[in-house]
């Protein structure tokens, strides 16, 4: 190989390096910004909200990598620490939760015979989902709902449940019978987002 291919390849793979941080940053900003804007959904108590900074992860895990859709998560998580009152608990539950979802949606991805084929992301971002949705409810009934009932009692917390479905026993129930299809559906609506716009920003992701 003679030294100006090698020069050649080693300035492309400088670029590409480049151009992977440049957007993983970029889509940071953005994840940062989407989990500020939260909303109550009429199907939830009102202490949960709903947001789609899991987005821009998913994109970052479907155009440079898993792992990169991984660290879109892990840098709006750290941002928003700055302003949680909870001592960055749910920052940690929203990052697991995140980073669980993107990397099994983006490995499968990757992992398909045909790359770019539209059947692989969409089995990634179904398994990502129902993962996510899983993993959920061992992560709220151990972690985040014993942080939180230092705020607020945890029969309290039952008793939103249970104004939405009186027939709610206890919060085992109330998070396999809310939370775990609330963060399936929540992960499957930023599957629809991404599938909407990725071709459009694929030029930008991709160069």
């Amino acid at each position: 190989m003679s030294d100006l291919q090698v020069n050649t390849a080693g300035r492309a793979s400088i670029g590409s390096r480049t151009h992977r941080i440049t957007v993983t940053a970029m889509l940071s900003a953005v994840a940062t910004v989407l989990m500020f804007i939260d909303f109550s959904v009429p199907f939830m108590p009102a202490f949960i909200k709903m947001d789609i900074s899991e987005l821009p992860a998913l994109l970052a895990s479907f155009s440079l990598g898993p792992w990169y859709g991984v660290a879109v998560c892990l840098t709006k998580n750290l941002i928003n620490c700055l302003r949680t009152s909870t001592g960055c608990v749910g920052e940690l539950s929203n990052f697991l939760l995140g980073a669980v979802f993107t990397y099994c949606a983006g490995a499968i991805y990757q992992r398909f015979h045909n790359r770019k084929s539209r059947k692989g992301a969409l089995i990634g971002c179904i398994v990502g989902a129902a993962a996510m949705a899983l993993l959920s409810v061992p992560l709220n009934y151990y972690l985040i709902y014993p942080v939180y009932s230092k705020l607020m009692p945890i029969d309290t917390i039952i008793g939103m449940y249970q104004a939405i479905r009186p027939s709610t026993n206890g919060l085992m129930d109330c998070l396999v019978i809310f939370n775990m299809p609330f963060t399936f559906f929540k992960g499957i609506l930023d599957v629809v987002l991404c599938f909407l716009i990725y071709k459009p920003l694929s030029p930008l992701l991709h160069k």
